[in-house]
Order: structure tokens, then sequence, then C-alpha cells
């Protein structure tokens, strides 16, 4: 059961109020999560992988006893999250609010000691965890100095030394590459595999597609609470076939969408910018039969082509197949 998580129909409703004007407010329900089930076996690294606001965070803060769910159950290696919440607690590495979990005054090492107490390991054993957590992320020029003294970058890499702490065989990692340079962020990728190969089991989640297609066994996409698709990178890129997704890259204005939009055997389209144009992805029924009729409905729309592209699926036109929109959208409810 070590690593292992099992979540059978968990749900959490939220129950808010809105201002209106001075003295009045209406109630207003929002549904973080709706009727989420899957399992995370020993030694896997599982993905959690959607939008801002697709309700990740709030997953992942029930199987870590943070937050109550509001129907369901779930077990963290075998313990289950109500019932036996200090056990799970304390089988399981966290990071889930990156930097604002450090305390800012202590030292680098001065942190890891304290959570290592918290976790109960004797003084020995977590002096002994801390030097090699500092080790093993390269923080030895910055173990003794304050937090508050630390980059962004430096403080995101003490917060993930800190969910080391315990030695978990879980890890549940919430962004964790969020702030992040590129060789920074790449670094901890590699770590996270290493510990992978020496058996501890990891849910990572993401926003960011080509983290999850190349760290993750499996990947479940989550949009608005819900779950849209679960299984291994290479099933979920499978489920589109290579000709049905069309990248078109030129100045595309929105008219233009809308008329591909409305197109019979057209499943989804999406406009995003780039490179001082925009790029549309295309989702059909027949693939390439339908290219020459997207084709003539653009130029009619005015739109200026540059590059036509049926190109191999990523999990970002998995996500636009199910959603119709991209990873970058912010699906946060205000």
């Amino acid at each position: 059961m070590r690593g292992t998580v099992r979540v059978e129909h968990l749900s959490k409703t939220y129950i808010t109020r809105q201002r209106k004007g001075l003295f009045h407010s209406k109630e207003r329900t929002v549904e973080a999560l709706k009727e989420i089930s899957f399992k995370v076996g020993a030694g896997e690294i599982f993905g959690l992988l959607g939008p801002n606001g697709a309700g990740k965070t709030t997953l992942i803060k029930i199987l870590t006893t943070l937050l109550l769910p509001t129907a369901g159950d779930a077990w963290v290696n075998g313990y289950h999250i109500q019932n036996e919440g200090n056990r799970v607690r304390s089988s399981v590495g966290c990071m889930l609010m990156g930097e604002r979990g450090l305390y800012w005054k202590l030292t680098g090492r001065e942190n890891l000691e304290y959570f290592g107490a918290l976790y109960h390991l004797d003084r020995a054993t977590r002096r002994q965890r801390a030097q090699e957590i500092i080790g093993l992320l390269d923080l030895h020029e910055l173990s003794d100095r304050t937090v508050e003294t630390f980059s962004s970058g430096q403080k995101m890499k003490l917060a993930f030394g800190k969910a080391l702490i315990n030695d978990a065989p879980l890890l549940i990692l919430d962004e964790p590459t969020s702030t992040l340079d590129v060789p920074s962020a790449s670094e901890l990728r590699s770590i996270v595999r290493d510990l992978n190969a020496h058996g501890k089991s990891v849910i990572y989640t993401t926003h960011i597609m080509s983290e999850a297609e190349t760290l993750c066994d499996r990947v479940a996409i989550v949009d608005r609470g819900q779950l849209l698709a679960l299984g291994t990178v290479d099933d979920l890129k499978a489920s589109l076939k290579r000709d049905q997704v069309t990248h078109i890259e030129g100045i595309i204005p929105e008219v233009a969408v809308v008329a591909v939009q409305a197109l019979p055997n057209v499943l989804r389209v999406t406009r995003k910018a780039q490179n001082g144009g925009n790029q549309l992805t295309v989702v059909t029924r027949d693939g390439r039969e339908s290219l020459s009729q997207i084709i003539a409905v653009l130029t009619e729309a005015g739109a200026s082509l540059q590059k036509i592209a049926p190109e191999e699926a990523n999990l970002e036109d998995v996500f636009i197949a199910k959603t119709g929109r991209t990873l970058a959208e912010d699906t946060r409810t205000r």
C-alpha cells in the first residue's frame, strides 16, 4: 500500500457570498471537484494536468488532509484521509504552497530541521536528512543564510527540499517549477525522476504540457473540477489520430475562427497569439479531408495563412479536443 492512492467519487463544493451593494450579498455554489475517481500505483509518477482553476490544488489539499471533501472517499498509502489523518500526513512529502510554506527568518538548514522535527525525527536524523537534501539540491552556499535573502527560485528549491525531509514513500508536488528558470526546472525534474527510480511514488500537478509529457507515467486531465481523460501519455495522444489535429499559423481574425467552427466536420477550434500573429488549432472528425474546406473558409474570411501543418497530437491537443480551450486559459471562478 506504500506509495499508493485511491480516490473514489471525490467532490468538493464551496458556498461563497458575492457582495451586491453595501449591505446585501448573494450566496453562490462553486463545485471545485465533481465526482473524481482514480488510482495511483506504487512507484508511479502520476500527473494532474489542467489550467489554473481546474481543481488540481483542491484535490491534493484533500489528499493531504488540509481540506475535507463534501462527498466521496480517498486512501493515501492505505490510510483513510478522514479516519486516519495523522497517518496520512506522516506518510507523505508535500510541496503545496511553494515558498509561502517556509519561515523566512530562519536559515535554509533551520527550515529543514524544523520541519523534520514536526515529523518527529530525532535530532541526529533530521540533521543528517537536512545535510543530505542540501547536497542533493546544491544548496551549500545558501544553507546558512536566512530564507528572506534567497531569490524566488532558491526559495522554491528549498520548498522542494522540505517535501523530502521525512523520506516519505509518496511525494505530492503542486506546480513545483512555476517560478523556476529553465535550467533549475530541468534539474528539479531530473531529481524527481531519480527519486522515482529509487522507489518513490509521485503525484505531480502542472499546467505545462511538456512537463507532463516528459515526466509522467500516466496523466489525468482535469478541468473545471471534472476528470476529462485518464491514461498514459501515448494512449491519450493516440485517442486523437494524427490527421485529426491541424495547426495553422498566420494572421487570423476572430471572424475566420467563427467561420471554421461552423463547418460540419470541425469539432473544436482554438486560437492563440504566436510570433506576432496567431496559431489556430483545428480538431476535425475526418482530418485532411476537411483541410481544403478549412483553407477556403479562412481565406474568404480575410485570414493571411503562413503555415499549415497536420501534426502528431500532443497533450494540449487532447485538452483542446476535450474542452475547446488551451491550457493557458485561467478557469478560476471569480
